[in-house]
């Protein structure tokens, strides 16, 4: 684990808005085609199942999946950063990833200030990693270097 360190704040936001472009263009391709132009001026909250799923749903069931599968969002995979146990390094379990999912919301309510922790701790751990005891660490080793014999 030589290679690795505590993601900071910068490139955790950075892979957040990764998988929130990646989230609105997987979620409003579908909507508009569903439901048209109504969708984006309607002033109802909720326009229907198709809604409830795309909004909801499939971000929640996504995250989780792909912190239990691939240790991280795509966001997070593609600054080579990983969700892991605080305590052993490993995936998390089922439990924790929940629980990490929905941390969020206390981590968000008071003005954002348990995302901003990451920035001041020493472990980068923002309140909902903490709660669900995770980490997010990355991975500074890069890829060997070889050369091909010639010339």
């Amino acid at each position: 684990m030589k290679d690795y360190q505590y993601a900071g704040f910068w490139i955790r936001f950075a892979a957040v808005l990764i998988d929130t472009i990646i989230l609105l263009i997987v979620i409003a391709v579908p909507l508009t085609l569903i439901y048209g132009a109504e969708y984006w001026f309607s002033e109802r909250t909720v326009l229907g199942v198709w809604d409830v799923l795309l909004n909801y749903v499939l971000p929640v069931v996504a995250t989780i999946w792909f912190w239990r599968k691939y240790l991280g969002t795509p966001g997070k995979m593609a600054l080579n950063l990983s969700v892991v146990d605080a305590r052993t390094g490993k995936a998390l379990t089922l439990g924790q990833s929940i629980g990490r999912y929905f941390a969020y919301f206390i981590s968000a309510l008071p003005l954002c200030l348990g995302f901003i922790w990451v920035a001041v701790d020493s472990k980068k751990q923002g309140w909902h990693d903490k709660l669900a005891g995770s980490v997010v660490i990355r991975n500074k080793a890069g890829a060997p270097v070889s050369f091909e014999a010639g010339e």
